[in-house]
């Protein structure tokens, strides 16, 4: 026989059964969108710092390097210069050769090393010759740049008493006129930064080596002379070598960096990441990898502004 009560007491616990287990589902449902929005599962939250961390890394790898445009957009303003030299006033007097790198700094101006624009300075053996009444005299002072087939004459327009710098003119002519010169850095670089020095390392002898096949087995019994240099010229090889470093100490006015060099590199830009000068590349300690000196940028603004001014003729000394 059916009992209607006991049914209907059976019909409200099912339902009362269903409700709470439709309330437990939703109540897990909420939970679960609550830690997918405000708690992320120790997974996800690997990820997330895992791909945080690959990101800076590449960043760092990025600001850390430098772009093909950065170097070559400075070569066309990096110079091969050459030039002779002699004593005269004495019966030891000698006749000698110098190669040397210079960077377009102003329009006219070409900075470099004191000890390229006057070959003398600093050599002690020349010196000996100078204090028993040897006059220095330079012959000759050219400068040759990437792209152009003739050397460009240089005259001095002022260098530095005791450092190492010196500012020259450049014969003006159209292609003189279109060279750009490059930015000095407003900061001093820091230890660590990277930097590329652009340069002729080794001179002559460097440019023929980097030649084509055919133009080294034709060149490189040549003497280095400035008849090498015009053949080079003619041919459009001149063209500076890059290296890369890093800022190793900043010393007062002096840079020590990584990036390589040789005798014929002095006077070559010290570049940083954004293609400005942070310094002047001026000598290196041999046999010491991590020893090549420079001079900081900011010594070369005094002795610019006064290259300016002067005239063509005239050389001024900076007390």
């Amino acid at each position: 026989m059916f009992n209607s009560e006991s049914g209907e007491s059976e019909v409200v616990e099912t339902w009362q059964r269903f409700v709470q287990g439709l309330l437990g589902v939703l109540a897990l449902l909420g939970a679960g969108v609550m830690v997918h929005y405000y708690a992320p599962p120790e997974t996800a939250g690997l990820e997330q710092q895992v791909h945080q961390l690959t990101r800076q890394v590449a960043d760092m790898e990025r600001d850390q390097s430098f772009s093909a445009a950065t170097v070559d957009n400075a070569r066309e303003s990096v110079a091969y210069i050459y030039g002779i030299y002699h004593v005269s006033g004495r019966p030891q007097s000698f006749r000698a050769r110098v190669a040397g790198t210079g960077f377009v700094v102003a329009p006219g101006l070409l900075a470099t090393n004191r000890h390229v624009a006057e070959p003398w300075f600093g050599d002690r053996e020349v010196a000996v010759e100078l204090r028993q009444g040897g006059l220095p005299v330079l012959e000759k002072l050219e400068a040759y740049f990437p792209g152009s087939p003739v050397p460009v004459k240089l005259e001095t327009a002022a260098v530095s008493e005791h450092g190492d710098l010196a500012v020259l003119r450049l014969e003006p002519t159209a292609f003189t006129r279109k060279l750009r010169p490059l930015t000095l850095s407003q900061t001093l670089p820091q230890v660590g930064e990277s930097v590329s020095v652009l340069a002729y390392p080794m001179g002559v002898t460097g440019m023929v080596a980097k030649s084509p096949a055919l133009v080294y087995e034709r060149l490189s019994l040549h003497p280095d002379n400035d008849d090498t240099a015009g053949e080079l010229a003619a041919l459009s090889l001149i063209r500076p070598s890059a290296t890369f470093g890093h800022i190793g100490d900043v010393s007062g006015d002096k840079l020590i960096y990584d990036a390589p060099t040789a005798r014929g590199g002095s006077g070559g830009p010290v570049l940083n990441l954004r293609g400005e000068v942070v310094g002047i590349n001026s000598a290196y300690i041999d046999g010491f990898s991590g020893g090549t000196l420079g001079i900081t940028a900011a010594e070369l603004r005094p002795l610019l502004e006064i290259a300016k001014h002067v005239a063509l003729e005239t050389a001024v000394v900076v007390h």
